[in-house]
């Protein structure tokens, strides 16, 4: 039997009486979506403590230490959305926004400008990379990625895009500008970023593909990353985090290349960002796993 009372009331929700001892928190989840429609399982955050931590769906009822009558509290997670869409919509943002500034269209540099062309060849090659790189982000939204969570809150969606999207016509704006300067340093300057950008994107591909493959579909399974055969997967030998090192790599390649501030701060704006996430990743490797190989730093090897 199981009891469902509200987090924040302690108010009863629901009692489940006919609760099988084996039974995950998944399934107690989809019954008791039966009595509240309004809370699908995505929407619910099932606690043994009000102010304790989420059960995952993939607890089983008798293994956790309750007695012959389960009293489990409830949190409203809000409305939610699944990661496909989010990842889907923040990157195609950004695509389509910095095209916008590519081809000059009416309204934003001024009638003689329209549909218009730089001269500069940095120009027509930063657009080329930026938008290889969020096509690839997409690409591997649908056919690389595997979520061990399906949904995040909707709310996030907009904080998101707002980062990504504003960040990309800030950028765009100044990159196209038809007053836009070429690097200090010219050809031998955008050369060198050009070479760290398709190496840093290789990477990055790379360490996505190997992490699928450390996840078979449609589990959660979780292990310690290893180096493979390719190259770029070696970085896994210092950092717990490759993807987000290559990712860095990534946009620092861009920065100097378009020796443009507001990429500039976007790199740094994403730094700060993966760094905490890769923190987070790096810590939660060395609680899981007790063998986890203790010369690896979270996102920078040898220092952070």
């Amino acid at each position: 039997m199981v009891e469902i009372l509200d987090a924040k009331t302690r108010e009863k929700l629901c009692f489940l009486d006919k609760v099988e001892p084996h039974a995950t928190i998944a399934e107690i989840k989809n019954l008791f979506t039966k009595s509240h429609p309004q809370w699908y399982p995505a929407r619910q955050s099932l606690r043994l403590d009000p102010k304790g931590k989420s059960l995952k769906d993939e607890d089983v009822l008798q293994k956790l230490p309750v007695g012959t009558t389960a009293t489990l509290y409830f949190r409203d997670l809000g409305a939610q959305i699944s990661w496909v869409t989010v990842f889907l919509t923040e990157y195609a943002g950004p695509l389509f926004i910095y095209l916008l500034f590519y081809f000059r269209v009416p309204f934003i540099y001024g009638h003689k400008y329209d549909f218009t062309s730089s001269r500069h060849t940095v120009v027509h090659l930063a657009c080329i990379c930026h938008s290889f790189h969020y096509v690839k982000r997409l690409l591997e939204t649908l056919f690389v990625h595997r979520f061990s969570h399906g949904t995040m809150p909707l709310r996030n969606i907009f904080k998101n895009c707002t980062y990504y999207w504003g960040f990309a016509a800030w950028m765009a704006y100044y990159i196209n500008h038809p007053l836009y300067t070429p690097p200090t340093y010219g050809a031998q300057q955008v050369k060198l970023a050009l070479a760290i950008f398709v190496i840093c994107q290789l990477g990055n591909f790379s360490i996505h593909m190997a992490l699928r493959d450390l996840r078979p579909a449609g589990s959660k399974t979780r292990k310690i990353p290893y180096p493979t055969k390719n190259p770029f997967t070696w970085l896994f030998l210092l950092v717990s985090c490759p993807n987000y090192t290559y990712e860095m790599g990534s946009w620092i390649g861009f920065a100097i290349m378009t020796q443009c501030l507001p990429v500039a701060l976007f790199s740094l704006a994403g730094f700060i960002q993966m760094t905490i996430w890769a923190k987070g990743k790096h810590r939660s490797y060395l609680k899981e796993f007790r063998d986890y190989p203790p010369l690896r730093m979270p996102i920078i090897p040898f220092l952070l």
